[in-house]
Protein backbone atom coordinates (compact mmCIF):
# COMPACT_ATOMS: atom_id res chain seq x y z
CA UNK A 1 0.00 0.00 0.00
CA UNK A 2 1.08 3.21 -0.44
CA UNK A 3 0.56 4.98 3.43
CA UNK A 4 4.60 4.35 4.30
CA UNK A 5 5.34 7.02 2.01
CA UNK A 6 3.15 9.78 3.99
CA UNK A 7 5.87 10.76 6.28
CA UNK A 8 7.74 13.04 4.33
CA UNK A 9 4.54 14.48 2.30
CA UNK A 10 1.98 14.83 5.11
CA UNK A 11 2.47 18.61 6.45
CA UNK A 12 2.21 19.68 2.64
CA UNK A 13 -0.76 17.58 2.17
CA UNK A 14 -2.17 18.89 4.71
CA UNK A 15 -1.34 22.32 4.53
CA UNK A 16 -3.32 22.42 1.45
CA UNK A 17 -5.76 20.67 2.01
CA UNK A 18 -6.18 23.83 5.10
CA UNK A 19 -5.61 26.02 2.78
CA UNK A 20 -8.20 25.40 0.52
CA UNK A 21 -11.11 25.00 3.00
CA UNK A 22 -10.38 28.83 4.85
CA UNK A 23 -11.59 29.52 0.74
CA UNK A 24 -14.00 26.75 -0.16
CA UNK A 25 -15.79 25.70 3.02
CA UNK A 26 -19.63 24.57 2.82
CA UNK A 27 -21.59 26.95 4.52
CA UNK A 28 -23.48 24.29 6.88
CA UNK A 29 -25.80 25.67 9.69
CA UNK A 30 -23.72 23.42 12.62
CA UNK A 31 -20.50 24.74 11.52
CA UNK A 32 -18.22 27.95 12.74
CA UNK A 33 -16.64 29.14 9.39
CA UNK A 34 -12.87 28.36 9.44
CA UNK A 35 -11.99 32.47 9.38
CA UNK A 36 -14.06 32.15 12.49
CA UNK A 37 -12.85 28.97 13.77
CA UNK A 38 -9.23 30.19 13.44
CA UNK A 39 -9.35 32.51 16.36
CA UNK A 40 -10.47 29.88 18.80
CA UNK A 41 -14.15 29.68 18.41
CA UNK A 42 -15.97 26.03 18.11
CA UNK A 43 -19.29 25.03 17.69
CA UNK A 44 -22.25 24.14 20.00
CA UNK A 45 -21.55 20.44 20.77
CA UNK A 46 -25.01 19.69 20.88
CA UNK A 47 -25.25 20.95 17.08
CA UNK A 48 -22.09 19.12 16.02
CA UNK A 49 -23.94 16.10 17.87
CA UNK A 50 -27.06 16.35 16.36
CA UNK A 51 -25.68 16.75 13.23
CA UNK A 52 -23.05 13.98 12.90
CA UNK A 53 -25.64 11.48 14.09
CA UNK A 54 -28.19 13.02 11.43
CA UNK A 55 -25.40 12.75 8.54
CA UNK A 56 -24.65 8.78 9.23
CA UNK A 57 -25.83 7.19 5.63
CA UNK A 58 -27.69 10.52 5.03
CA UNK A 59 -26.51 13.26 2.53
CA UNK A 60 -25.60 16.84 3.68
CA UNK A 61 -28.58 18.19 1.60
CA UNK A 62 -31.23 16.05 3.02
CA UNK A 63 -30.15 16.63 6.38
CA UNK A 64 -30.11 20.55 6.86
CA UNK A 65 -33.56 21.00 6.77
CA UNK A 66 -34.32 18.15 9.36
CA UNK A 67 -31.52 19.68 11.79
CA UNK A 68 -33.27 23.19 11.16
CA UNK A 69 -36.29 21.76 12.48
CA UNK A 70 -35.16 20.08 15.05
CA UNK A 71 -32.99 22.58 16.71
CA UNK A 72 -35.64 25.17 16.62
CA UNK A 73 -38.46 22.81 18.08
CA UNK A 74 -35.63 21.63 20.71
CA UNK A 75 -32.73 24.24 21.04
CA UNK A 76 -31.27 22.49 23.33
CA UNK A 77 -30.01 19.08 24.83
CA UNK A 78 -32.36 19.67 27.56
CA UNK A 79 -35.66 20.12 25.46
CA UNK A 80 -34.61 17.36 23.33
CA UNK A 81 -34.30 14.86 26.44
CA UNK A 82 -37.91 16.37 28.01
CA UNK A 83 -39.58 16.13 24.46
CA UNK A 84 -41.59 12.41 23.90
CA UNK A 85 -39.88 9.25 22.13
CA UNK A 86 -42.95 9.31 19.41
CA UNK A 87 -42.41 13.15 19.00
CA UNK A 88 -38.80 12.56 18.13
CA UNK A 89 -39.37 9.38 15.81
CA UNK A 90 -42.02 11.80 14.20
CA UNK A 91 -39.90 14.67 13.07
CA UNK A 92 -36.78 11.92 12.09
CA UNK A 93 -39.66 10.74 9.93
CA UNK A 94 -37.87 10.42 5.90
CA UNK A 95 -34.27 10.32 7.34
CA UNK A 96 -34.22 6.43 7.80
CA UNK A 97 -32.25 4.01 10.00
CA UNK A 98 -34.80 5.05 12.97
CA UNK A 99 -32.84 3.15 15.81
CA UNK A 100 -30.54 6.69 15.25
CA UNK A 101 -33.81 8.41 16.37
CA UNK A 102 -34.36 6.39 19.43
CA UNK A 103 -30.78 6.37 20.47
CA UNK A 104 -30.30 10.22 19.89
CA UNK A 105 -33.50 10.13 22.68
CA UNK A 106 -31.48 8.37 24.69
CA UNK A 107 -28.18 10.04 24.43
CA UNK A 108 -30.02 13.59 25.32
CA UNK A 109 -31.14 12.01 28.40
CA UNK A 110 -28.10 10.58 29.57
CA UNK A 111 -26.30 13.96 28.78
CA UNK A 112 -28.94 15.42 30.73
CA UNK A 113 -29.28 13.42 33.75
CA UNK A 114 -25.82 12.35 33.59
CA UNK A 115 -23.75 14.65 32.93
CA UNK A 116 -25.82 18.18 33.78
CA UNK A 117 -26.87 18.17 30.28
CA UNK A 118 -22.71 19.01 29.04
CA UNK A 119 -21.19 16.81 26.42
CA UNK A 120 -18.21 15.48 27.37
CA UNK A 121 -14.58 16.75 25.24
CA UNK A 122 -12.66 13.31 25.51
CA UNK A 123 -13.14 11.05 22.89
CA UNK A 124 -13.17 7.90 24.92
CA UNK A 125 -16.12 9.60 27.44
CA UNK A 126 -18.17 10.15 23.86
CA UNK A 127 -17.85 6.87 22.90
CA UNK A 128 -19.90 5.90 26.06
CA UNK A 129 -22.82 7.84 25.17
CA UNK A 130 -25.82 5.92 23.73
CA UNK A 131 -25.50 5.03 20.28
CA UNK A 132 -21.81 7.11 19.67
CA UNK A 133 -19.62 5.13 17.82
CA UNK A 134 -16.09 5.93 16.83
CA UNK A 135 -16.58 7.74 14.06
CA UNK A 136 -19.03 9.89 16.08
CA UNK A 137 -16.56 10.16 18.78
CA UNK A 138 -13.90 11.34 17.07
CA UNK A 139 -15.93 14.07 15.26
CA UNK A 140 -17.41 15.67 18.60
CA UNK A 141 -14.60 15.60 20.07
CA UNK A 142 -12.32 17.65 17.07
CA UNK A 143 -14.70 20.05 16.11
CA UNK A 144 -16.87 20.81 19.02
CA UNK A 145 -13.88 20.81 21.50
CA UNK A 146 -10.44 20.81 19.46
CA UNK A 147 -8.97 17.67 20.27
CA UNK A 148 -6.93 15.91 18.26
CA UNK A 149 -8.66 13.13 17.34
CA UNK A 150 -8.65 10.95 13.97
CA UNK A 151 -12.14 11.11 11.97
CA UNK A 152 -13.09 9.01 8.97
CA UNK A 153 -16.35 9.07 7.31
CA UNK A 154 -17.03 8.13 3.92
CA UNK A 155 -15.29 10.93 2.20
CA UNK A 156 -12.59 11.03 3.85
CA UNK A 157 -12.68 7.14 3.38
CA UNK A 158 -12.50 7.78 0.24
CA UNK A 159 -10.13 11.01 -0.63
CA UNK A 160 -7.54 8.53 1.67
CA UNK A 161 -7.69 5.56 -0.15
CA UNK A 162 -6.92 7.29 -3.30
CA UNK A 163 -4.42 9.59 -2.00
CA UNK A 164 -2.86 6.28 -0.93
CA UNK A 165 -3.77 3.75 -3.22
CA UNK A 166 -4.75 1.57 -0.66
CA UNK A 167 -6.12 -1.41 -2.04
CA UNK A 168 -7.08 -3.53 0.23
CA UNK A 169 -10.59 -4.14 0.15
CA UNK A 170 -13.27 -2.71 2.70
CA UNK A 171 -13.96 -3.26 5.44
CA UNK A 172 -10.34 -4.56 5.75
CA UNK A 173 -8.68 -1.78 4.54
CA UNK A 174 -10.31 0.72 7.09
CA UNK A 175 -7.14 0.08 9.30
CA UNK A 176 -4.90 1.20 6.45
CA UNK A 177 -6.93 4.30 5.63
CA UNK A 178 -7.22 5.55 9.51
CA UNK A 179 -3.01 4.85 9.70
CA UNK A 180 -3.06 7.40 6.65
CA UNK A 181 -5.45 9.63 8.15
CA UNK A 182 -3.57 9.78 10.94
CA UNK A 183 -0.89 10.80 9.87
CA UNK A 184 -2.18 14.06 7.95
CA UNK A 185 -4.30 14.91 11.03
CA UNK A 186 -2.64 18.28 12.65
CA UNK A 187 -2.63 18.16 16.40
CA UNK A 188 -4.26 22.05 16.82
CA UNK A 189 -7.47 22.20 14.41
CA UNK A 190 -7.83 18.63 13.97
CA UNK A 191 -11.91 19.64 13.57
CA UNK A 192 -11.07 22.07 10.83
CA UNK A 193 -8.87 19.78 8.80
CA UNK A 194 -11.25 16.57 9.18
CA UNK A 195 -14.54 19.36 8.01
CA UNK A 196 -12.09 20.35 5.14
CA UNK A 197 -11.33 16.77 4.07
CA UNK A 198 -14.82 15.73 4.05
CA UNK A 199 -15.74 19.01 1.54
CA UNK A 200 -13.02 17.52 -0.52
CA UNK A 201 -14.49 14.15 -0.55
CA UNK A 202 -18.10 15.78 -1.37
CA UNK A 203 -17.77 18.25 -4.10
CA UNK A 204 -14.21 17.01 -5.88
CA UNK A 205 -12.89 13.84 -4.80
CA UNK A 206 -16.51 12.05 -5.59
CA UNK A 207 -17.63 8.46 -6.10
CA UNK A 208 -18.09 8.91 -9.85
CA UNK A 209 -16.36 11.19 -12.02
CA UNK A 210 -14.14 13.20 -9.31
CA UNK A 211 -12.98 16.71 -10.82
CA UNK A 212 -8.97 16.13 -9.76
CA UNK A 213 -8.50 18.83 -12.22
CA UNK A 214 -9.61 21.53 -9.15
CA UNK A 215 -7.95 19.71 -6.72
CA UNK A 216 -5.67 20.97 -4.16
CA UNK A 217 -3.94 18.12 -3.42
CA UNK A 218 -3.98 16.14 -7.39
CA UNK A 219 -0.24 16.49 -7.48
CA UNK A 220 -0.14 14.64 -4.51
CA UNK A 221 -2.79 11.30 -5.37
CA UNK A 222 -1.22 8.65 -6.47
CA UNK A 223 -4.25 7.32 -7.78
CA UNK A 224 -4.81 9.84 -10.26
CA UNK A 225 -1.14 9.41 -11.27
CA UNK A 226 -2.72 6.01 -12.23
CA UNK A 227 -5.57 7.00 -13.64
CA UNK A 228 -7.74 4.42 -11.70
CA UNK A 229 -9.39 7.06 -9.04
CA UNK A 230 -13.07 5.50 -9.25
CA UNK A 231 -11.50 1.98 -8.27
CA UNK A 232 -10.95 3.74 -4.86
CA UNK A 233 -11.65 2.90 -2.16
CA UNK A 234 -11.95 -1.11 -3.25
CA UNK A 235 -14.83 -2.89 -2.27
CA UNK A 236 -16.24 -6.05 -1.87
CA UNK A 237 -18.39 -7.83 -4.43
CA UNK A 238 -22.31 -6.54 -3.55
CA UNK A 239 -24.52 -9.27 -2.91
CA UNK A 240 -27.80 -9.59 -4.20
CA UNK A 241 -30.48 -8.17 -1.45
CA UNK A 242 -33.72 -10.72 -0.92
CA UNK A 243 -36.61 -9.43 -1.73
CA UNK A 244 -39.43 -9.87 0.37
CA UNK A 245 -43.56 -9.24 0.17
CA UNK A 246 -45.71 -7.62 2.02
CA UNK A 247 -49.23 -5.88 1.96
CA UNK A 248 -50.66 -2.79 3.34
CA UNK A 249 -53.85 -2.12 4.50
CA UNK A 250 -56.14 1.36 3.61
CA UNK A 251 -58.99 1.74 5.86
CA UNK A 252 -60.60 5.19 5.45
CA UNK A 253 -63.61 6.62 6.90
CA UNK A 254 -65.35 10.24 6.86
CA UNK A 255 -61.93 11.35 5.59
CA UNK A 256 -60.04 10.01 8.12
CA UNK A 257 -57.27 6.90 7.68
CA UNK A 258 -56.52 4.31 10.28
CA UNK A 259 -52.89 3.94 11.48
CA UNK A 260 -51.33 1.78 13.91
CA UNK A 261 -48.19 1.79 16.45
CA UNK A 262 -45.65 -0.67 15.54
CA UNK A 263 -44.01 -2.55 17.74
CA UNK A 264 -41.76 -0.90 20.00
CA UNK A 265 -38.83 -3.71 19.06
CA UNK A 266 -38.01 -4.72 15.63
CA UNK A 267 -37.35 -2.52 12.39
CA UNK A 268 -39.57 0.98 12.44
CA UNK A 269 -40.31 0.40 16.27
CA UNK A 270 -42.72 2.51 18.13
CA UNK A 271 -43.60 4.67 14.31
CA UNK A 272 -47.35 5.32 13.52
CA UNK A 273 -47.85 3.20 10.34
CA UNK A 274 -50.60 1.78 8.00
CA UNK A 275 -51.59 -1.66 9.47
CA UNK A 276 -50.05 -4.41 7.47
CA UNK A 277 -49.13 -8.48 7.39
CA UNK A 278 -46.52 -8.16 9.57
CA UNK A 279 -43.45 -8.52 6.78
CA UNK A 280 -40.00 -9.18 8.04
CA UNK A 281 -36.40 -8.46 7.18
CA UNK A 282 -36.58 -12.27 7.37
CA UNK A 283 -39.82 -13.09 5.61
CA UNK A 284 -42.56 -12.23 3.55
CA UNK A 285 -45.93 -10.85 4.73
CA UNK A 286 -48.81 -13.39 5.48
CA UNK A 287 -51.12 -11.40 3.47
CA UNK A 288 -54.63 -11.79 5.25
CA UNK A 289 -56.49 -8.47 6.20
CA UNK A 290 -56.77 -7.37 9.83
CA UNK A 291 -60.96 -7.38 9.50
CA UNK A 292 -63.44 -9.12 6.95
CA UNK A 293 -64.93 -7.51 4.16
CA UNK A 294 -64.63 -6.69 0.73
CA UNK A 295 -60.92 -5.26 -0.60
CA UNK A 296 -59.42 -3.81 -3.57
CA UNK A 297 -55.74 -5.28 -3.88
CA UNK A 298 -53.33 -3.16 -6.23
CA UNK A 299 -50.26 -4.99 -6.62
CA UNK A 300 -46.74 -4.15 -6.19
CA UNK A 301 -47.34 -0.40 -5.48
CA UNK A 302 -43.84 0.33 -3.73
CA UNK A 303 -40.71 -1.15 -3.60
CA UNK A 304 -38.22 0.07 -0.93
CA UNK A 305 -34.56 -1.11 -0.22
CA UNK A 306 -33.74 -1.72 3.25
CA UNK A 307 -29.82 -2.47 4.07
CA UNK A 308 -29.68 -5.95 3.35
CA UNK A 309 -33.43 -6.44 1.46
CA UNK A 310 -35.84 -5.03 -0.56
CA UNK A 311 -39.38 -4.96 -0.13
CA UNK A 312 -42.64 -4.93 -2.36
CA UNK A 313 -45.62 -3.68 -1.55
CA UNK A 314 -48.87 -4.14 -2.45
CA UNK A 315 -51.79 -2.35 -1.12
CA UNK A 316 -55.13 -3.42 -0.36
CA UNK A 317 -58.02 -1.11 0.07
CA UNK A 318 -60.96 -1.28 2.14
CA UNK A 319 -64.53 -1.31 0.45
CA UNK A 320 -67.31 -2.66 2.91
CA UNK A 321 -69.72 -0.54 4.85
CA UNK A 322 -68.02 2.15 7.41
CA UNK A 323 -66.28 1.25 10.57
CA UNK A 324 -68.35 1.89 13.77
CA UNK A 325 -65.57 3.42 15.51
CA UNK A 326 -64.93 6.46 18.39
CA UNK A 327 -64.47 9.66 16.40
CA UNK A 328 -62.01 10.55 19.07
CA UNK A 329 -59.67 7.54 18.82
CA UNK A 330 -56.55 8.66 18.04
CA UNK A 331 -55.78 5.76 15.76
CA UNK A 332 -57.78 7.79 12.98
CA UNK A 333 -55.83 10.69 11.55
CA UNK A 334 -57.09 13.17 8.95
CA UNK A 335 -56.04 13.13 5.56
CA UNK A 336 -55.43 16.53 5.13
CA UNK A 337 -52.83 16.27 8.16
CA UNK A 338 -51.48 13.22 7.29
CA UNK A 339 -48.19 14.39 6.51
CA UNK A 340 -47.99 15.42 10.08
CA UNK A 341 -48.40 11.80 11.19
CA UNK A 342 -44.72 11.37 10.80
CA UNK A 343 -45.19 7.97 8.81
CA UNK A 344 -41.98 6.15 7.82
CA UNK A 345 -40.90 6.82 4.03
CA UNK A 346 -42.03 3.09 3.15
CA UNK A 347 -45.49 4.28 4.64
CA UNK A 348 -44.97 7.42 3.43
CA UNK A 349 -44.69 6.39 -0.13
CA UNK A 350 -47.93 4.84 -0.02
CA UNK A 351 -49.99 7.27 0.89
CA UNK A 352 -48.73 9.84 -2.00
CA UNK A 353 -49.29 6.50 -4.28
CA UNK A 354 -52.77 6.58 -3.00
CA UNK A 355 -53.70 10.32 -3.02
CA UNK A 356 -52.11 9.91 -6.97
CA UNK A 357 -54.64 6.78 -7.76
CA UNK A 358 -57.77 9.17 -5.99
CA UNK A 359 -56.90 11.86 -8.32
CA UNK A 360 -56.65 8.87 -11.12
CA UNK A 361 -60.47 7.97 -9.80
CA UNK A 362 -61.78 11.40 -10.39
CA UNK A 363 -60.48 11.53 -13.79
Amino acid sequence: MGVDRITGEAQDITAKISAHYVDNARNLPWRVPPKISASGALPDPYHVWLSEVMLQQTTVAAVIAYFQKFTKRWPTVRDMAAAEEADILAAWAGLGYYARARNLHKCARFVTDSLAGVFPSQEAELLKLPGVGAYTAAAIAAIAFGERAVVVDANIERLVARLFVIDTPLPAGKTDIRIGMDALTPKHGAGDFAQACMDIGASICSAKAPKCEICPIQTHCAAHAKGDQERYPVKPPKKAKPIRKGRFFWIEQDEKLLLVTRPEKGMLASMRALPDDNWAAGTDGHGQPPLDGKWQLYENIVQHSFTHFSLEIDLAVYQSEKIVTNSDDNSWWRLDEIDQAGLPTLYAKAVKWMARQKEEDRK
